[in-house]
């Protein structure tokens, strides 16, 4: 059974990951990305690459879960931005 600050952890990972969505579904159907910062997304990405990498170490599974995604969707984002300039 989950905690409070567990079910704290996970509504706020759902939240951060879920705010990726409008913006990462906006970028793959219009494919432009003239408005996203080239420099923000890969300092985001890398950061959500590392949350994710140190969810893993203290084995904290919302950690990994959300950073997982949200570095998928920021990549997905990132790779738009540099292949449709």
């Amino acid at each position: 059974m989950m905690n409070w600050i567990e079910v704290l952890g996970v509504v706020a990972a759902c939240c951060t990951t879920v705010s990726f969505l409008p913006q990462a579904i906006k970028t793959i159907r219009e494919k432009d990305t003239s408005a996203i910062s080239a420099a923000m997304y890969t300092l985001f990405t890398t950061g959500t690459l590392l949350w994710f990498l140190y969810g893993v170490f203290v084995q904290n599974f919302p950690i990994m879960l959300a950073n997982a995604v949200t570095c998928l969707l920021a990549s997905i984002i990132l790779f738009y931005k540099f292949r449709y300039k």
